[in-house]
């Protein structure tokens, strides 16, 4: 089968360092650079507890972008064997059913949750942080049955869905409802990174809730908000026009222009009722702020605005994937006793009383139509169009992209 996959070596690595600073393209439109088309075998079921998924849409996420063009943090190297088929948003069909799985059938709709945690590598003793729920912080990633990996798509063993085909541990099996359709059903696993950050930092009455970034997960944060139904105002800061008509059409009650000449500090805390401050030198200072802060993009700009904006006392959620950044000033959370949480993925959550897959909630909040995520689908590219995919994904501001999928 075709598959996208990304394979190490260091001068693949080097060498793309390198050229890329010329051109992005590099990373990706090169037999040179890390990212290859190539042919690969099907993958195979570990064991009987797995199943073997026909991908129909497979998702681009912001993370598949920071390893492609080589942003990610040496932290994560060891959690990852190479080669491996990209991509971790996925929608498809079951297509193989091993012998100990139940209530899965050939034919089955399905979305995957792709952390591979200790139960699908058949650890026989799980991680505390398993044991209670808490998979996403799994201990045992490098461990068990298949290669190392983080989720699927960064497991040399599992496939991706960026490949006609992947296998899955039966445990990450989610069936989709009817009514809830395949582009719904790609967009599973990014909202649930959302409600996982919402539903663990949950707003309270009458919060100003600030969402930096609205990309996917900002829109998805957004989304979930109003999705759980938490009585708060929501402000987005957003790049471009048609990131700000998404924001609204989802609940934002304010949207506020990002722009490089700093008017946004202004802007942006006038809406807080917060008062800018000027320093001997450097940016606006702000005083007061949101109650709560998603910030949903990782870069410096970003760090520095959620720490900037939040209230004293008040809480910055991160969930923007940021790596290893220079410039960004931790002033204020010590001056204003800030809480900065970080979220990665999803897990478990308490839901109406239930404990729950972070995923299954997200399904659930589709099936009972308090949110519909299609309209985020902006592309959709065959798999071998793989590098104009990701030249839009890059463009994005040219070409209203939000969400890019592929089809294998």
């Amino acid at each position: 089968m075709n598959s996208i996959q990304f394979e190490y070596s260091v001068p693949r690595y080097v060498l793309s360092k390198i050229m890329g600073k010329v051109s992005k393209s590099f990373y990706w439109n090169s037999r040179l650079s890390c990212v290859r088309l190539r042919r690969v075998e099907v993958p195979k079921l570990p064991n009987d507890e797995w199943v073997k998924v026909r991908v129909k849409y497979g998702g681009i996420c912001g993370s598949d972008l920071n390893l492609i063009l080589l942003k990610d943090s040496p932290t994560t190297s060891p959690f990852v064997s190479f080669p491996f088929t990209i991509g971790h948003e996925v929608v498809g069909t079951i297509e193989e059913v091993g012998s100990k799985v139940e209530n899965v059938n050939v034919g089955d709709r399905v979305v995957i949750d792709p952390i591979l945690s200790c139960i699908t590598r058949g650890i026989a003793d799980p991680c505390p942080n398993c044991r209670r729920g808490d998979y996403n912080l799994c201990h045992f990633m490098t461990e068990g049955v298949i290669s190392p990996g983080l989720l699927i798509g960064a497991c040399r063993d599992t496939g991706g869905s960026w490949g006609a085909y992947l296998v899955a541990h039966k445990s990450q099996v989610l069936k989709l409802p009817d009514n809830v359709n395949d582009l719904n059903g790609v967009l599973v696993e990014p909202f649930s990174c959302a409600l996982h950050a919402v539903l663990r930092n949950p707003p309270k009455k009458d919060d100003t809730v600030l969402v930096i970034g609205a990309g996917t997960i900002g829109i998805c944060v957004v989304a979930a908000i109003k999705a759980l139904e938490f009585p708060c105002r929501i402000v987005v800061l957003a790049k471009h026009d048609f990131q700000a008509q998404l924001a609204s059409h989802y609940g934002a009650d304010e949207i506020i222009y990002f722009t490089k000449n700093k008017n946004y500090i202004y802007e942006t805390a006038k809406s807080l009722q917060a008062s800018v401050l000027d320093p001997l030198f450097g940016d606006p200072v702000v005083q007061g702020g949101a109650d709560l802060i998603f910030e949903c993009v990782g870069n410096k700009q970003s760090i520095n605005d959620a720490l900037r904006f939040v209230k004293n006392g008040g809480k910055a959620v991160l969930l923007g994937l940021a790596g290893i950044i220079d410039g960004v000033d931790w002033t204020t959370v010590w001056l204003n006793e800030l809480d900065v949480k970080g979220s990665f993925a999803y897990s478990t959550e308490e839901y109406q009383g239930k404990k729950m897959r972070t995923l299954q909630i997200a399904i659930e909040l589709m099936h009972n139509e308090k949110v519909d995520l299609s309209p985020l689908v902006t592309h959709r590219f065959p798999l071998e169009n793989y590098r104009h995919a990701l030249q839009t994904v890059i463009n994005k501001g040219k070409g209203s992209t939000m969400k890019v999928v592929l089809e294998p």
